[in-house]
């Protein structure tokens, strides 16, 4: 039986910059991989019409290079989720869940430096619960670089690993699919540069006997 696998993403890259070499993975095994998009820019929040094309075309040529069964975007304000209720930023993911019946969920940490994140796993755990949804089994909370690593918060933990995926198979399309967003990216020592993903991967393929991996906080799992 094919495995459902739902990329839970608050801006699109986050889903590369996280998981992208994991979910190339899924797609070569045979899984059907489902992108979701929390947010999306609008003239209203300010954004440009040029600004939300080149976007827009970023978004179609992201899923196209993952070849995803379904994208679905909720076109939630960027920057600005905690002037919705919750409720509504749950139902919206819900209603995706119930569509796709993932088996496998992958959220955003929720201590990472930007609000959206921490929202978005918030409202991921109340659209998980496993007496309404059990068909999930797995949900794996991952790292984002230039918002994990500057989560500040003094009662946080910090991200810590504990589960690895190797993508060395993957790493480079990896690389080359964060490049489609090019506003995102910058030089290094920028962390959304292509040398400082590889150097991550690298770091995690150390921690994991491979040559690059991704990494992840186990939430919950069900056998």
């Amino acid at each position: 039986m094919l495995k459902s696998v739902l990329i839970i993403a608050p801006h699109p890259d986050d889903e590369t910059l996280g998981c992208g070499g994991t979910l190339l993975r899924h797609k070569a095994e045979g899984c059907q991989v489902h992108w979701l998009l929390i947010t999306g820019m609008s003239e209203e929040r300010r954004f440009s019409k040029e600004r939300i094309a080149k976007r827009n075309e970023e978004i179609l040529l992201a899923a196209q290079a993952y070849a995803f069964d379904s994208v679905t975007q909720l076109n939630f304000p960027p920057a600005a989720l905690e002037t919705l209720p919750l409720g509504q930023i749950i139902a919206g993911i819900s209603d995706v869940i119930n569509k796709v019946k993932p088996q496998i969920v992958y959220v955003p940490y929720r201590n990472d430096a930007h609000s959206d994140h921490e929202l978005v796993f918030d409202a991921a755990m109340s659209a998980t619960k496993s007496f309404r949804y059990p068909f999930i089994k797995r949900v794996l909370a991952y790292e984002t670089l230039s918002e994990t690593d500057f989560g500040m918060k003094p009662e946080d933990g910090g991200f810590r690993p504990n589960v690895f995926v190797d993508i060395s198979a993957f790493i480079n399309k990896k690389l080359d699919i964060m490049e489609i967003f090019e506003s995102e990216m910058g030089e290094f020592p920028f962390p959304r540069s292509r040398r400082a993903l590889e150097a991550l991967a690298t770091l995690r393929g150390a921690q994991s006997n491979c040559q690059a991996a991704e990494s992840f906080m186990l939430i919950k799992e069900i056998l």
